[in-house]
């Protein structure tokens, strides 16, 4: 049992948002796969069809994708959370954006009928104008927002931190400073690819954001820093697809960990990855994972 801004996960793992987060039925199918809490697909105050096809790419270090921010709106969401309480007993993280902090507002209050375990505030989508990363790389308004929110609400607010801005820890301090019970950290990082053939961006939007395995090490360093500064609980994101990777952003300094573009290969991955984690804890003869959370920070 892993305990986060008050909420109780079974184990560590986390399903991200954008990843099989749209349907009740898909949160459903996370959880039987094994993961601890899921966090829902980015939820705002109107339907936005999201940008054009093609929207996403496989390379050979991982994913770029260029979604948009496609979503129902909240007012035709908010029956997918109740799906997922009703059937599961695990944390369900409701994903939000706006384009400021009365729209985030608006969204939360809206969902929250729905009765979300805490919401995680989407201040970081690298490819979606006027929303994500345009609002998140500006501490005053990353600020503003998160204490709009966290006024506005009765449950944990996480933050979601973009690595698209030259020091991350100026963002996760505004977000402490407005009232975040923790951040997250990362979403994806701003990435391109290019046909050679006809020489055309691949990406219907040109540019996206890419995750998977090549981020990973950019994660730890993003964690290890939001570690030294905050006081606030991390959760890393960026890279996960095996238990030594959620070990290495846990000692850098997170206390869950979310898994977003490895479920491609297989839901099983938080079954996987949890099981793994169990192991090497009790190998190591530790009580828990509280025990190696940020233990890099002491062999300095």
């Amino acid at each position: 049992m892993v305990n986060v801004t008050g909420l109780d996960l079974k184990n560590p793992t986390i399903l991200a948002a954008g990843i099989m987060g749209t349907t009740g039925a898909a949160m459903i199918r996370m959880v039987k796969a094994g993961a601890g809490a899921v966090v829902t697909k980015s939820i705002g105050p109107e339907p936005k069809i999201g940008h054009s096809n093609p929207s996403m790419i496989q390379l050979d270090c991982g994913y770029i994708n260029a979604m948009g921010l496609p979503n129902p709106s909240y007012a035709d969401f908010v029956d997918e959370i109740r799906i997922v309480k009703e059937a599961v007993d695990v944390p369900v993280i409701a994903s939000i954006f706006g384009g400021d902090a009365t729209e985030f507002v608006q969204v939360a209050e809206g969902l929250g009928s729905a009765d979300p375990d805490a919401f995680e505030l989407n201040v970081s989508c690298p490819h979606a104008d006027g929303y994500g990363a345009t609002i998140g790389s500006d501490p005053a308004l990353v600020e503003d927002i998160t204490r709009t929110v966290r006024d506005a609400v009765d449950v944990p607010v996480w933050v979601k931190l973009t690595p698209n801005v030259t020091d991350i820890v100026d963002i996760g301090k505004a977000a402490q400073r407005g009232g975040a019970d923790a951040v997250v950290a990362i979403n994806t990082v701003r990435a391109m690819a290019i046909d050679v053939a006809s020489g055309y961006p691949i990406l219907g939007n040109r540019f996206g954001g890419l995750s998977g395995a090549a981020i990973r090490p950019i994660a730890v360093k993003c964690i290890y820093d939001l570690y030294q500064a905050l006081d606030i609980p991390i959760i890393g994101v960026g890279g996960v697809s095996t238990w030594q990777d959620s070990v290495e952003l846990i000692m850098a300094g997170a206390s869950a960990v979310q898994i977003g573009s490895a479920v491609v290969d297989s839901p099983y991955v938080f079954r996987h990855v949890s099981n793994g984690i169990e192991r090497y804890l009790d190998e190591k003869d530790h009580a828990g994972i509280e025990d190696i959370i940020g233990i890099a920070h002491e062999m300095i």
